[in-house]
């Protein structure tokens, strides 16, 4: 029973862990915002689109039924970048070192066109964010990669076409980099502009480089916090996952 209770707490204590350090509520501008941090030198931090028979998963709760077939736990997941209405990533998409999709530096309609936009992307211990043609210039060969716009941030400077009285509120989602180094994804609680959500990036998180993944569907997965966002169909998901004890 002693051990039991010890096991018990030592998983406890873990999960309180995440739960308080991986994952918070942060206040930026008057705006609440779901904000996790993760190391990409220990964490399993990956990109997941279709499952065993080639069909998109769709939904977090597609993908935790797949990967527990391998002892794969999800500690969160986020939906990563934009998709057609196959699902299909829309730009650039790099899974387990193979390319899927090109990069797409077209000129065109709606927010993954309103350029510069940029590619956030994974090497072992490393992740980095790089606006799109600096990108395919700079001969990367990542391992994962999903393309996806506007950039927010752009070498610590914001998006040229945010306007900080603009009248466009929605909820959004990205990812940043931080100095140090570290993946910290973002999602407002509520309906935001673009340039509020740009400066909670660079002014309160310190990054430099951060990429708007969506609007909208902006979806979460935190097991810890029973949050599991399942309102609209997903293309790419940003997962980090950890194996289960056998």
């Amino acid at each position: 029973m002693i051990r039991l209770l010890t096991m018990f707490a030592i998983l406890t204590c873990a999960t309180t862990a995440f739960a308080d350090e991986a994952c918070r509520k942060v206040q930026h501008l008057g705006d609440s915002y779901t904000v996790c941090t993760f190391d990409p030198a220990t964490d399993g931090i990956r990109l997941y689109q279709n499952d065993r028979s080639g069909k998109p998963y769709g939904s977090f709760r597609a993908l935790e039924n797949d990967l527990r077939q391998d002892r794969i736990y999800i500690r969160f997941a986020m939906n990563g970048g934009m998709y057609r209405d196959d699902q299909s990533p829309v730009g650039l998409y790099v899974e387990d070192g193979k390319q899927q999709r090109e990069i797409n530096t077209n000129k065109g309609w709606g927010n993954f066109h309103l350029l510069p936009n940029g590619v956030f992307y994974l090497q072992p211990g490393h992740a980095g964010i790089m606006e799109s043609k600096a990108f395919q210039a700079s001969g990367i060969k990542p391992f994962y990669a999903t393309q996806s716009g506007p950039m927010l941030v752009i070498d610590g400077k914001l998006h040229p076409s945010f306007l900080a009285d603009s009248t466009s509120f929605k909820t959004r989602n990205g990812v940043g980099v931080s100095a140090d180094g570290k993946v910290i994804f973002a999602v407002s609680d509520g309906a935001v502009r673009f340039h509020d959500f740009a400066t909670l990036f660079r002014d309160d998180l310190g990054c430099a480089n951060a990429l708007f993944l969506d609007g909208s569907i902006s979806s979460l997965d935190i097991p810890e916090w029973q949050r599991r966002d399942e309102l609209f169909p997903l293309g790419p998901i940003i997962a980090v996952t950890e194996l289960l004890p056998g």
